[in-house]
């Protein structure tokens, strides 16, 4: 999963959690805050009523002769109610408590006071019905969860765009000095464009560790190249003296022997030798590919220089190749060296009275050539490290293999771009699958 994807997804998740919490704290923070304001409310009504009362006395309230006075809406939702209080202390409380008016029994908010007025002692009730304070309740939940979601919505969007903005040098990072670069040829160092420290670190920590990577792989390319060719003249020199002293009459047998194992031994040290050659010189990009070759023709030219191993092991040949297939651009001896060492190991490591089946196919775009042979095939564990030079499996070492036959032919697939796709199943054989580039094959 990416960087801004995750980021995007905690942000969205810890949003979500805010709103979970807020959702279930709502109706009682509702319940408070209109509590809240309707004891203001009332308090605010209670000092009105009582400067009223300090400066045009009790009696704008309540007449001579008269001990109480009360008056509420047509709908019972609020009251005041005024009374002369004969029960001894003072009172100041807001409660919730249950009145009867006009034989209706309703819950009310109730504010309750005394106060002197006129040497008598009044209780001053106002009151405003709790289904009156709930009715707000309900309009002020839906409008805060509305602003809330909108504004999680909104800072979601603005997660989304500043995630983008400040990660965009690390996808920069990631695509010019790591995925779009041909290992292990870099190129040059271009810096990439951020006011962030950490990507700016990044992005130069990667540069230096790339340019370390390349001169390790320039120099060990140089050394396998140099030592190659340094080692091909004693190994040239060491054979003409062997081959002169087979040339002399008094040799003994035991000595035949002894030189005929040496001689063994410098042909293998000499293929070995020339195998790393190539793969240096391919790396090192010493070949062009301009050359025009017919896939069937390539293929004919393996089969005719193999074909006496085929026989050795009774094992069957079948191709199904289009004769019109061109391949352009490309080199032709090291597709030669390519189809050989595919074809060499499908004979090396097959069963005898085997089969070897090669087919060439256009998928979509693609052309694919299928090596498929009934072999001792592959194990699960060996598979990811068959390209690596000098692997030695234990079927490798039955076959006294050296272990670069597989890695030339990885070289020269990536020196033409060719996709290379195994499939192999243990006791039953393998399938190399080269998927070339568009443009390599045409039809004529």
């Amino acid at each position: 999963m990416k960087l801004k994807t995750k980021l995007t997804l905690f942000n969205t998740i810890s949003k979500l959690v805010i709103v979970t919490i807020f959702v279930l704290l709502l109706p009682s923070l509702i319940k408070k805050i209109n509590q809240t304001y309707t004891d203001n409310k009332l308090r605010k009504q209670k000092d009105k009523l009582l400067q009223i009362v300090d400066t045009q006395g009790i009696k704008s309230y309540i007449q001579s002769g008269e001990s109480d006075a009360s008056w509420y809406t047509p709908l019972k939702e609020d009251y005041v109610s005024l009374d002369v209080d004969s029960v001894p202390g003072y009172v100041d409380t807001i409660k919730n408590e249950k009145r009867i008016l006009q034989g209706d029994t309703i819950e009310y908010r109730i504010l309750s006071h005394n106060f002197k007025a006129g040497n008598k002692k009044y209780l001053l009730e106002i009151a405003i019905s709790v289904d009156a304070i709930t009715e707000t309740t309900r309009p002020l939940q839906n409008l805060a969860f509305q602003v809330l979601v909108g504004m999680i919505l909104l800072t979601i969007m603005a997660d989304q765009i500043y995630s983008t903005y400040v990660l965009r040098p690390l996808g920069l990072i990631i695509k010019t000095k790591l995925i779009g670069q041909k290992f292990p040829n870099f190129g040059s160092y271009k810096e990439v464009k951020t006011s962030t420290s950490d990507f700016q670190h990044l992005d130069l920590s990667i540069h230096k560790m790339i340019e370390t990577i390349e001169s390790t792989f320039q120099k060990e390319r140089e050394f396998i190249s140099n030592a190659s060719h340094e080692l091909m003249t004693p190994i040239s020199i060491l054979q003409s003296k062997i081959e002169n002293m087979f040339e002399q009459e008094d040799i003994v047998d035991e000595v035949k022997a002894r030189l005929l194992e040496m001689q063994k031994i410098l042909n293998r040290l000499k293929s070995i030798t020339k195998t790393l050659l190539l793969i240096s010189q391919i790396e090192n990009e010493q070949f062009l590919k301009e050359d025009r070759a017919s896939l069937h023709d390539i293929l004919q030219d393996v089969y005719d220089e193999i074909s006496i191993r085929l026989q050795d092991k009774n094992i069957s040949y079948e191709t199904s190749l289009p004769t019109n297939w061109q391949l352009v651009n490309v080199n032709k001896f090291l597709l030669f060296n390519l189809f050989f060492n595919l074809i060499n190991n499908a004979i090396k490591y097959n069963n005898p009275d085997g089969e070897i089946r090669i087919t060439a196919e256009r998928e979509n775009n693609a052309f694919t050539v299928s090596i498929t042979d009934t072999g001792i095939g592959i194990s699960v564990e060996d598979l990811p490290f068959i390209f690596n030079r000098f692997k030695k499996f234990r079927q490798s070492l039955l076959q006294d293999s050296f272990g670069l036959g597989l890695p030339i032919v990885k070289s020269i697939a990536a020196f033409h771009s060719i996709r290379i796709e195994v499939v192999s199943e243990k006791g039953r054989g393998s399938t190399f699958k080269l998927v070339f580039p568009p443009g390599a094959v045409e039809i004529v």
